[in-house]
């Protein structure tokens, strides 16, 4: 089944003469719940438009210095406020006229700021990798998506991490300081080789992995610490994962690369530094956090590390009386680790086409604070993400008023092992579904598992196998309410639960069932459920009361249990029906029930 882009997720037309200007707040989608409008062209291959007034650009704050390149892409689609060395009550002040802030590691972004802004702040782009400065409960709380740069400034930070490792290895900082002093201490700056040594690669992600090649390529033995990485990748390049006590003990030089978070705050410590090889030299490009640097003075003046190369710092920049820093033992450099002039490009340019593409609401590869889906499973599951979230939208509608929902269960059925399918971006886009058409709530892709919580929805989910080919990562999905009464008697299944089914055919979500009623309708502008009596003609009464209002009609389908028994139909409309038109259908003598429903 082709994954085709649907028009929630990209902007598209084939022609000028299809373009209308519309005002909105931002040229946007439905996954991430900022206004746009989708409209129908009817013709014979469906095409589908978003269409927005460029009137109404979003207004993009760049708190810390980015590259032109990265400014450039912005300035295309946004209002640039480039606004340097904001305190912290400035920013609260600016924040709430912008709808997205970049900044780099200088900057905290607090819950202050997200509490400021209004509900309008809707992407926080981190130029960079490291996110320990922006409060992601914070964002996730409001609706805020995080993005960073992860693989622009990849192999600057390995590259440095080398430079130091080696530079430490052989005195460099202390001979040139002492050389530049009149000295010439030939004997005093004896180093050691690299060749033979053991290096524990503690985080074995981008950075971690290409400091490893590096380093084999010095002649170095290479193994790694680190809880998630697939062993597969590691021996690929020959670098053995060890735990985390074996990476300690065996390593002569340990080079740190792993995210600052409560489990890494100050993992190397008092009691980590008494497991290590005596001797040993320390490298940390990553966060400045994770080393307790009261320990490290303390490990230094012991011997137990003789050296250490630091780039990060607990406080940035650190004191100037620092121990840690005037220690003749340890080379510092100002957290140059991404400072190339090609990495400050290719981040420029990586977190600018990730602000722009949120904005745009456009699923992100690199976001932080929402379901992690590789780019190219994104590009798969388009279709799905729309329709997953309709079929919620559906579902919740048909819920008579005064029913509280608490209990949805989601069927996947699908002939991918479940390995093979990442549910989590299709169940927080059912989520959005189900809570936005019943509540005042922003709801979007981020905080839409936070908001379900404090909610009290509780969403099980079940996969079913199923025989056949894999191409497609989904048949269909299947979202059931329990324990609520309907406003459409036939969306009760035979087991009790409200229940509609849908599948994507041609890139289009679609209809499939509900209740026990197969139907086919193009989940596209809005719906009219009707439960009746089979037989001849209904189709021409309901289409001639709907002609008559020059209501377009664009899909109907009649799904039935027998010939002359019931039936539901169900009718696709391009524009909203008048009451007057809807009362009339229900006056047609063989219609039991209706009910319009908008998606």
């Amino acid at each position: 089944m082709a994954a085709s882009a649907s028009s929630t997720i990209l902007f598209s037309s084939k022609s000028s003469r299809d373009s209308i200007s519309w005002k909105t707040q931002l040229a946007s989608t439905s996954a991430f719940g900022i206004s746009g409008v989708s409209l129908r062209r009817r013709s014979s291959s469906h095409r589908q438009f978003v269409v927005f007034s460029m009137d109404a650009k979003p207004t993009v704050l760049v708190a810390e210095k980015l590259g032109e390149a990265g400014l450039n892409l912005l300035k295309e689609f946004a209002n640039v406020d480039c606004s340097y060395n904001l305190s912290p009550e400035e920013l609260c002040t600016k924040i709430s006229l912008c709808d997205a802030l970049i900044v780099r590691s200088g900057t905290k972004v607090s819950r202050e700021i997200f509490e400021s802004s209004g509900g309008r702040l809707k992407v926080v782009g981190r130029a960079g990798v490291g996110i320990d400065n922006v409060d992601l409960a914070a964002a996730t709380e409001h609706g805020c998506l995080v993005v960073n740069a992860p693989t622009a400034n990849t192999v600057a930070a390995a590259e440095h991490g080398i430079a130091l490792l080696t530079a430490m290895a052989r005195n460099i900082a202390q001979a040139d300081a002492s050389v530049k002093a009149g000295k010439w201490l030939r004997n005093k700056y004896v180093g050691v080789s690299l060749v033979g040594k053991t290096l524990a690669v503690m985080g074995f992600g981008k950075v971690g992995s290409e400091v490893a090649r590096r380093a084999k390529g010095l002649g170095m033995h290479v193994i790694a610490h680190d809880p998630y990485a697939p062993a597969d990748r590691a021996r690929a390049i020959g670098v053995e994962l060890v735990s985390f006590d074996e990476a300690l003990a065996s390593a002569d030089f340990i080079s740190l690369h792993m995210p600052l978070t409560p489990a890494t705050k100050k993992i190397l410590n008092d009691e980590t530094f008494a497991k290590m090889k005596k001797g040993v030299r320390i490298v940390n490009v990553a966060r400045g956090g994770v080393i307790d640097e009261e320990a490290l003075v303390r490990a230094l003046d012991a011997g137990i590390v003789a050296q250490a190369a630091l780039d990060v710092f607990t406080v940035e920049p650190p004191p100037k009386d620092s121990k840690l820093i005037q220690h003749e033992n340890v080379t510092a450099t100002p957290h140059l680790g991404a400072s190339t002039m090609e990495a400050q490009e290719g981040v420029a340019i990586e977190v600018a086409e990730a602000v722009v593409g949120a904005l745009k609401g456009e699923l992100s590869a690199t976001a932080v604070n929402a379901p992690m889906v590789p780019a190219e499973v994104l590009s798969e599951l388009k279709p799905y993400v729309v329709l997953a979230e309709k079929l919620g939208r559906l579902a919740v509608q048909l819920v008579a008023g005064g029913s509280g929902v608490k209990s949805v269960k989601v069927t996947y059925g699908s002939a991918r092992a479940p390995d093979d399918l990442d549910t989590r971006l299709l169940r927080a886009m059912i989520t959005k579904g189900l809570i936005e058409p019943i509540s005042s709530v922003f709801i979007n892709l981020v905080n839409a598992d936070f908001t379900a919580k404090q909610r009290g929805l509780r969403i099980a989910e079940e996969r079913i196998l199923l025989d056949g080919s894999p191409e497609s990562p989904v048949e269909f999905i299947q979202v059931q309410i329990a324990n609520v009464e309907s406003k459409f008697a036939s969306a009760i299944s035979d087991s009790g639960e409200i229940r509609v089914e849908g599948r994507v055919k041609d890139g289009v979500p679609h209809l499939t069932k509900v209740g026990s009623f197969e139907v086919d309708v193009s989940l596209e502008g809005s719906i009219i459920l009707c439960s009746q009596v089979d037989q001849p003609g209904m189709i021409g009464k309901v289409g001639s009361v709907l002609g008559e209002e020059n209501v377009n009609v664009s899909f109907m389908s009649v799904g039935r249990i027998a010939p002359r028994k019931q039936a539901v139909m169900a009718i696709g409309v391009d524009e909203q029906p008048s009451k007057e038109s809807l009362k009339r259908i229900g006056e047609i003598p063989a219609i039991q029930e209706f009910v319009y429903l908008k998606l």
